[in-house]
């Protein structure tokens, strides 16, 4: 910041809106904040705190952050032209201190008799935020197999994708659709021939962007070993390997119903 000062600003920090931004590191929120406290220029600095005052003192009910114009242009028609920096630290202190996100003070608040919110009874519940959306769900069956020597099969995940490069007990393709049935899954059955025996419950894990849902079926290798892809190892050295979460999850399952 310094260089940026000295070559494009002549060594004199700026004091306009402009200026500031085009500092590296500086967006709209920290350029306002600076013309107000440190230079004493009209500006409007949001931040979530004045988000909220604003949104319960006008009783913005729309929610956010589709609502971030509306409140900014409450905020603007209130900053004074002069003492601009005291006020804008004040509104800052009101919101970290007073007009907190949960249990208001409202009894300390100086703008209690103006709060529109308030006096609707509903200061709690703003600012409203958007609902999020549903996760979609998607679904699969998990082969937990072992072979003679109580091995446990797993295999190595495409490097490419999600939990790319980790180990994984085999799968069906995980989809969004109904819960897939054994008859229809064998396909995909990490070796031919075996008895599987479904168990009961559900697997449940949260990714980021989806809710995964995982059936286990559970069968024995008649041999030892087997299968070009598969990479056997014993019960005590599966935290060696790198089993994301999930399929600890269903390892765990397995374990739990008698695999």
């Amino acid at each position: 910041m310094a260089v940026a000062v000295a070559g494009q600003h002549g060594g004199r920090f700026p004091d306009t809106e402009e200026g500031l931004l085009s500092l590296p590191g500086i967006g709209a929120y920290t350029a306002a904040a600076i013309l107000a406290i440190a230079f004493d220029k009209p500006a409007t600095a949001m931040d979530g705190n004045v988000e909220r005052v604003m949104a319960r003192l006008h009783a913005v009910t729309d929610p956010l952050p589709g609502s971030k114009p509306i409140l900014r242009a409450h905020a603007a028609s209130l900053v004074p032209a002069r003492r601009s920096g005291d006020y804008t630290q004040a509104l800052f202190d009101l919101g970290a201190t007073i007009c907190t996100p949960r249990k208001p003070r409202c009894i300390l608040c100086p703008w209690t008799a103006a709060c529109e919110a308030r006096k609707q009874g509903i200061a709690e519940d703003l600012p409203a935020k958007t609902a999020k959306a549903a996760k979609p769900t998607r679904r699969a069956l998990a082969f937990v197999l072992t072979d003679a020597r109580g091995h446990v099969a797993l295999r190595r995940r495409p490097e490419k994708g999600l939990l790319g490069g980790m180990m994984e007990v085999p799968t069906t393709p995980w989809e969004a659709a109904p819960a897939p049935t054994l008859a229809a899954s064998r396909p995909h059955a990490p070796l031919a021939g075996i008895d599987w025996k479904p168990l009961p419950g559900l697997v449940r894990h949260t990714f980021t962007h989806f809710e995964f849902e995982i059936t286990v079926v559970a069968g024995n290798a008649a041999g030892t070993g087997g299968g070009t892809d598969l990479i056997w190892v014993t019960p005590d050295a599966l935290g060696d390997e790198a089993l994301p979460t999930v399929m600890l999850k269903i390892l765990r399952h397995a374990l739990a119903k008698g695999a």
